[in-house]
């Protein structure tokens, strides 16, 4: 059915039917949502297009889809991949909440120094307490590179 209503370039669905008066044969489809998906209606149902997408290439819909770049509306299909809910928070970027700035570091208060954990197929590594920061931020890059493999995002 997807190739029946779109054509696909450079990461952009286009239409070849005309569902709706709003869009036009041609047309690029979809918009951007505030959460920076793009966003395509197909008969009163939004889809986000990086799913579309990925099925427009693959002909099947895995568990979860990934941005590599972490970009959310670079829909090409070299920047999607399809992965397991592990792989995909693996590849999330920095948590708003996270005040040290970095990926699995935090500053342990008791100890008062720097502590380093990971998740890594469900289980919670504690790679220890640093006095230097620097220090800290390297084993935890290294520990993701390590355990997370393709899937480890640093910033």
């Amino acid at each position: 059915m997807l190739n029946e209503l779109f054509e696909y370039k450079d990461g952009n669905l286009y239409w070849k039917k005309r569902l709706s008066q709003r869009a036009k044969i041609g047309d690029k489809a979809g918009y951007l949502r505030k959460d920076g998906y793009v966003n395509i209606r197909i008969n009163n149902k939004n889809y986000k297009a990086h799913r579309l997408v990925f099925v427009f290439h693959h002909d099947y819909m895995p568990e979860f889809i990934d941005h590599i770049d972490g970009n959310k509306a670079n829909n090409k299909i070299e920047n999607l991949r399809g992965v397991n809910h592990a792989q995909n928070l693996q590849n999330q970027k920095l948590r708003i909440d996270n005040k040290s700035g970095t990926k699995g570091v935090s500053w342990h208060k008791i100890a008062k120094k720097w502590r380093v954990q990971i998740i890594a197929n469900k289980n919670v590594y504690h790679l220890g307490l640093f006095e230097d920061f620097e220090l800290a931020s390297l084993v935890a890059q290294e520990a993701r590179d390590m355990y997370h493999k393709n899937y480890a995002r640093h910033l």
